[in-house]
């Protein structure tokens, strides 16, 4: 039923509604999620409009037409956009940061100025979720040099959490702050944003040392070894073993067997394949060529579980200074 006072929500959908289902999804097309999800909740409720309610949201819509003519924008998208458009590698994203940086106000900025032995003290004695909402709100150098100060069995338990949040409500938020002014006695604005989440911990953890790195996910390994095994695969996956160089490669191959190997490399890349064999001698090559050609069907499950195995011998190695890991790109681990 329609009431006799209509919000803009109301408005939207009805006009929507009167135009019909083809023309609805092309203006949905154009929409955020959240301004879907609302605009299709409104019109659930909707059963019936009175010809006089239809007349009345198309003359306000000719109306808002004539006053409003000209280009709509959502500038703060359009820049964004605009800045990726240039496709200019490390500038893009340098430019992309400072936009982030001078435009959109982070929660918690008291935090990020603070000294990190500071928030350390001030946070060892919290709760490790607080800890975890403060630290995903931090960038990540910020975030990594506090964790380090935090008592060392705080810090999977840390880790683990920030991978599972994903979003804050203000209310959370602003608990927070009401609580940093009366610890510090200062005054800070917050706004709701996405925090957490694997992506932030991967970060986090390409920003520490390779040892402190390992002790923190086999400590989580024994929380959640299904999130910590999901982490190995993000910091590092089988396929990344084609960026080490020869001497890596072979360390790594020292510690498996063929028949191992074999199965790992049932879904490589021909790429991969052929590094690793240009790593080892003709005859394990050719034997492991041959075990291959011999290979019958297996459980993908299988393979990937293998192929987590050697990831974990490749970093169990790093951990011990035998060399260093990364992606070639953004997770280099130092």
């Amino acid at each position: 039923m329609i009431k006799e006072s209509l919000t803009g929500l109301n408005k939207a959908a009805i006009l929507l509604m009167c135009l019909g289902e083809e023309a609805t999804a092309r203006v949905f097309q154009e929409l955020s999620d959240k301004e879907v999800k609302e605009l299709s909740k409104t019109m659930a409720t909707i059963d019936h409009v009175p010809d006089k309610v239809k007349e009345s949201v198309f003359s306000q819509y000719r109306q808002s037409q004539e006053q409003l003519s000209g280009h709509f924008f959502r500038g703060n998208e359009f820049a964004k956009k605009a800045i990726r458009a240039t496709n200019e590698g490390e500038r893009t994203e340098v430019l992309l940061e400072q936009y982030v940086s001078d435009t959109e106000s982070r929660s918690l900025e008291t935090i990020s100025m603070m000294n990190p032995n500071m928030v350390a003290d001030l946070l060892e004695k919290e709760h490790p979720q607080m800890v975890a909402l403060v630290l995903s709100t931090q960038k990540s150098e910020h975030a990594s040099k506090i964790l380090t100060l935090l008592p060392e069995d705080m810090q999977s338990d840390v880790v683990y959490r920030i991978a599972n949040l994903e979003k804050v409500s203000v209310g959370i938020l602003d608990d927070i702050e009401d609580a940093l002014q009366r610890e510090i006695g200062k005054s800070t604005e917050t706004e709701v944003k996405e925090v957490g989440g694997i992506d932030k911990v991967i970060d986090l953890l390409s920003s520490l040392n390779p040892n402190l790195n390992g002790e923190i996910l086999n400590a989580l390994e024994e929380t959640d070894g299904k999130l910590a095994e999901q982490i190995r695969r993000k910091i590092f996956s089988f396929e990344n073993l084609i960026a080490l160089d020869g001497n890596s490669l072979q360390m790594i191959l020292r510690e498996i067997n063929n028949e191992s190997l074999a199965l790992a490399l049932k879904t490589a890349s021909h790429e991969l394949k052929e590094k690793l064999f240009d790593n080892m001698s003709t005859r394990a090559a050719d034997m492991i060529r041959d075990d291959l050609e011999a290979l019958g069907p297996v459980r993908l499950s299988e393979v990937e579980a293998m192929q987590q195995s050697i990831v974990k011998i490749a970093m169990k190695l790093e951990e011990e200074g035998k060399f260093l890991l990364g992606d070639n790109e953004k997770h280099v681990l130092v």
